[in-house]
């Protein structure tokens, strides 16, 4: 994949997700904030950050176990809100905690543009 990577199709391309980095057990994301992003008192909806999270370890994961024909898709979202995100740019970095056979567990950090910590995700990913 090319990077940054814009994703063009389905949900992530309507929120504008943008794959920056994806490396072993890692994957680092970008959205730019929009009006479209905020709820009615002016925050970023919290479902964009567990939008972000949930995409972003998706893809990471099925990158790594696509080639065993296997496939990967979201099973938990845990996310914890911890600042609210008005403008700028929302900042994503996931880690792989456990790469089991039929789970993967990642830790997601969603930050601001002063790299203030917004909110902590876990993510659970199937894998089939």
């Amino acid at each position: 994949m090319d990077l940054p990577h814009a994703i063009d199709q389905g949900f992530d391309g309507l929120y504008g997700l943008v794959v920056d980095e994806v490396g072993d057990g890692f994957i680092r994301a970008h959205v730019d904030v929009t009006e479209q992003h905020k709820q009615p008192a002016g925050l970023v909806h919290g479902g964009v950050f567990a939008s972000i999270a949930e995409s972003t370890t998706s893809m990471a994961t099925w990158m790594a176990v696509q080639e065993d024909g296997r496939s990967a898709q979201g099973l938990s979202n845990q996310t914890s809100f911890l600042r609210p995100i008005l403008e700028g740019t929302i900042h994503a970095t996931a880690r792989a905690r456990h790469r089991g056979r039929t789970t993967w567990v990642w830790e997601v950090e969603i930050s601001d543009d002063q790299e203030r910590l917004c909110a902590l995700v876990r993510m659970t990913i199937a894998v089939r």
